[in-house]
């Protein structure tokens, strides 16, 4: 089975890596947009007509099944790329609201999401979680993460600086959406923040397990391949992925 995984940038490769640590998948082929890196800024309109350019690069391959990574994207063009799509196109935000669900915390449990500010503004998780009955929801919006990694930069004196600027004022969280696929990379340094180590949903788990959970997957006795391909700079993508898978 060969699948393709889009995102609107580097991010994506972490959802990539535990696709390649579970094994299911004879091939990924990965295509990051990172000549229009970040999406979340972005309006609606725009962020589908990206996303619907992306599909029509992977109409070069012959996948069975597309993720999008992107958080951002799954917020707003997954009907679109599904409508115009001739292979199921799969999202991230309901993986992880599967995967907060399953790990069985109370209704009244503090809950944070982060994420760019368009998958903050579209209430894709908070309805979501609302419906399950969840009560203390916190959505914040903290795109200024999404370019420290891109550049490389998981911890230290700015990632600290950049959590206390949003963190600072907020109840210590029991779990923690990490909605942008960015996020798993600052994943130790949101660990260190919080006093309570609080649980990390992290979208590349939280798919694996909705893929198992919906599709008759078993691991693969070869190890799965990967082709990178990006819209700028797939040299540079290719570099990040080295350090990073």
């Amino acid at each position: 089975m060969k699948i393709g995984v889009f995102d609107s940038g580097a991010g994506g490769l972490s959802v990539v890596k535990s696709l390649l640590h579970h094994n299911l998948f004879d091939e990924v082929i990965y295509y990051g947009d990172t000549a229009r890196v970040p999406y979340g800024p972005k309006d609606k309109n725009t962020i589908i007509r990206y996303s619907l350019e992306a599909l029509e690069f992977f109409n070069n391959f012959d996948i069975d099944l597309l993720i999008t990574a992107c958080n951002t994207v799954s917020a707003y063009a997954l009907p679109e790329m599904n409508a115009q799509s001739k292979y199921p196109v799969l999202g991230v935000i309901e993986p992880g609201v599967m995967a907060l669900e399953n790990s069985q915390l109370a209704k009244d449990d503090a809950i944070l999401i982060i994420a760019t500010r368009a998958t903050i503004a579209s209430k894709r998780y908070q309805d979501a979680l609302g419906k399950l009955g969840h009560s203390n929801i916190t959505a914040l919006q903290t795109g200024l993460f999404v370019p420290l990694v891109e550049e490389g930069i998981f911890d230290g004196e700015i990632i600290q600086a950049t959590m206390k600027h949003y963190f600072s004022e907020i109840e210590i969280p029991k779990a923690i959406i990490l909605g942008c696929t960015h996020f798993p990379l600052i994943a130790d340094a949101l660990q260190n923040y919080f006093d309570g180590k609080p649980l990390l949903i992290h979208s590349g788990e939280a798919i694996v397990e909705y893929l198992e959970a919906r599709y008759d997957l078993v691991p693969q006795e070869k190890e799965t391949s990967l082709k990178i391909f990006a819209s700028d700079n797939v040299a540079g993508l290719r570099n990040i992925a080295d350090r990073w898978l």
